[in-house]
């Protein structure tokens, strides 16, 4: 077997995580990680060999097979490009970039050089929303007539809460949805196979003004501020978006997104109403997905690979009654992507830079649509 060797740009929360997930494939070895502040401190604690003050650094020094883009969303670009431009392969994380314009750039890039550039859509490799996909893909479900759902969340609930994706410069024109409304969209398009066409969108903030910490705070820390540790700031991204959608098979699609919704720690939800039957799946009980039909008994079934699709079984680790959940969706997205590196040619369900672009694409429909109040159609 292949073994690979990965740099692993940023090492916040995510950034942990794709290391954690990288180690269960068994043949990528984290060589190194990179950080602003005592870079090797983080990378001794993660037990990866060097750690390395600038992603520049790492890549000339490494020899890596592929490099994870963990940072805010207005770096993506620079790195992604400087990684491909040195061979080598990028997975990075949503949104793509800040502007349709630079995502466009990164993937026509990418694929003159023929090298593997991936996103961390890994919302599509939970079990039993991929048995969704498998579902519609076999007939199963019928014509979509409409798709609905959510994606709330409650770590800016208060207005001590803060984050770099609360600033544009940062995160881009838009927060809630870009963050999290881009999960939503992209398992929506592939759990159905439904393309936008056009989209109406609405966005609140309810927070004006924030308190912007004045010394580092971990995100989901909950650490407390006192009055002298802050600064109040104007927020002008939304805490909530309620999108409506036109697919291109005349379904109706709608989606709320919100980061202040109390009590709601993550939870995505989507619906899909079809001629045949209707599915529902709830992150929050991710190993389970309900069944809806007019002539008979309604249902719910759990995940368990003898019984599911034989699409849904490849992307399945453990048996029925073991449960498996966020964690192993990136261990699953990560083992496509590696496979398609080591030189795998079949066909793949792992999220290409054209998701990446396609996500960018429709996100600034929403925001102008947001902005104009008015349908917006969508390039595609």
């Amino acid at each position: 077997m292949r073994k690979f060797r990965t740099g692993v740009v940023g090492v916040g929360f995510i950034g942990a995580v794709h290391i954690e997930q990288l180690r269960r494939l068994g043949n990528v070895e984290v060589v190194a990680i990179t950080d602003n502040t005592d870079p090797q401190a983080h990378a001794d604690a993660m037990c990866v060999p060097r750690g390395y003050a600038s992603y520049q650094q790492m890549i000339d020094n490494e020899h890596l097979d592929c490099v994870h883009i963990c940072t805010p969303n207005n770096t993506h670009y620079e790195i992604a490009m400087y990684a491909l431009a040195h061979g080598v392969n990028v997975v990075c994380e949503k949104p793509m970039t800040v502007t349709a314009a630079q995502a466009r750039e990164m993937r026509d890039f990418a694929a003159a050089r023929g090298l593997v550039s991936a996103m961390n859509f890994n919302c599509r490799f939970y079990p039993m929303a991929y048995q969704m996909h498998e579902m519609v893909k076999s007939g199963e479900v019928g014509e979509i007539y409409t798709i609905h759902g959510a994606y709330l969340q409650d770590w800016l609930y208060f207005d001590t809460d803060y984050s770099w994706r609360l600033e544009p410069e940062a995160s881009g024109a838009s927060r809630a949805f870009a963050d999290i409304g881009s999960h939503w969209l992209d398992l929506a398009e592939f759990v159905t196979g439904c393309r936008v066409t056009e989209v109406m969108a609405d966005f609140a903030t309810f927070h004006k003004t924030r308190k912007k910490p004045l010394k580092p705070i971990a995100t989901y820390s909950g650490m407390a501020l006192r009055p002298d540790d802050y600064a109040e700031v104007p927020i002008t991204t939304e805490d909530w978006a309620t999108v409506l959608f036109h697919m291109d098979n005349g379904a109706h699609a709608s989606c709320n997104i919100s980061q202040v919704f109390a009590g709601r720690k993550n939870q995505m939800t989507l619906s899909v109403g079809g001629s045949k039957c209707a599915l529902h799946w709830d992150s929050e009980n991710s190993n389970a997905l309900w069944v809806g039909r007019r002539e008979m008994r309604n249902g719910e079934f759990v995940k368990d690979p003898s019984i599911l699709a034989d699409g849904t079984k490849k992307v399945i680790s453990y048996p029925g009654g073991h449960v498996e959940g966020f964690p192993d969706t990136f261990k699953q997205n990560f083992k496509q992507i590696y496979a398609r590196i080591g030189g795998e040619t079949g066909a793949l369900d792992y999220a290409t830079f054209d998701a990446g672009l396609r996500e960018m694409q429709l996100c600034e429909a929403v925001v102008q649509s947001a902005r104009e109040n008015r349908w917006v159609s969508v390039e595609d």
